[in-house]
């Protein structure tokens, strides 16, 4: 039986990349999946090629959740996705010296509002049946600093350990209803295009992205999907307020290459 049969699922900033992925292995596991994102445009047509629904949703925005509660009122799963790097929109700088206040307000209004506001939406969409899975996604970005992007460090690291408040509340409760967050290193999606072009120079480019990995390549948007499936399905019902790395080996340490 497929995993997540019977599963009403919402994930954020779906019609691309990780939410994308989370939201097509969502489906093949049987869920019902309502596909969210800022883009109508891309999110209806993500939604038409995996066969789920859709509705338009800005994070930020305490509205569009409560139009989301309106529509889903109950659900089972809720993948708190969306999230920007801020260099969507401003070239920077993002350092810690030079960043400017909006920049910085920016990035934290929809990494961090947005999923306060989402876990803030699954709790009310679980509580009744008094069960659930939350399922954040921060970033290595949230456990180590990086100095060149320091409010998107830093709003990772706040979703991580507002994951753990939330599992705590849900568990005081008696709901069970669990939150837990994953923390993808360098996962190949369109953010790295620009980066890694379709020249000659391509291999060259990705591996020397990737050279301090100890695995020595990107992860995959389906790998972190299929940990997300394991999160949301049964399979994880004694796992709340736990952080899982996707990131190859790389906070674990070095590893030589084989000799």
């Amino acid at each position: 039986m497929p995993r997540l049969m019977g599963k009403t699922c919402v994930v954020t900033g779906a019609a691309r990349g990780i939410g994308r992925a989370i939201c097509e292995a969502f489906v093949r596991e049987g869920a019902e999946v309502i596909l969210t994102d800022i883009d109508r445009t891309a999110g209806e047509a993500a939604a038409t090629a995996l066969g789920c629904g859709f509705m338009p949703l800005d994070v930020r925005e305490e509205a569009d959740w409560a139009a989301l509660a309106r529509h889903v009122p109950v659900c089972d799963v809720v993948v708190n996705n969306a999230g920007i790097t801020g260099f969507e929109s401003s070239p920077g700088p993002h350092d810690p010296e030079n960043a400017s206040l909006a920049d910085w307000r920016a990035v934290h209004a929809t990494n961090l509002d947005g999923t306060f506001l989402g876990c803030r939406y699954a709790i009310g969409a679980m509580k009744a049946a008094g069960s659930g899975s939350i399922i954040n996604i921060s970033s290595r970005s949230g456990l180590v600093g990086i100095p060149g992007a320091a409010a998107y460090a830093s709003s990772k690291a706040a979703v991580r350990n507002h994951t753990k408040s939330v599992a705590l509340w849900c568990a005081q409760h008696g709901w069970r209803i669990r939150c837990n967050s994953l923390h993808p290193a360098a996962i190949l999606t369109e953010m790295w295009e620009p980066m890694l072009g379709q020249g000659p120079d391509r291999a060259e480019r990705m591996a020397a992205f990737v050279s301090d990995t100890p695995l020595r390549r990107f992860g995959t948007v389906e790998e972190v999907a299929s940990l997300a499936v394991m999160l949301a399905s049964d399979e994880a019902a004694y796992i709340t307020g736990a952080e899982f790395t996707i990131d190859g080996g790389l906070l674990a340490g070095s590893a030589t290459s084989p000799g």
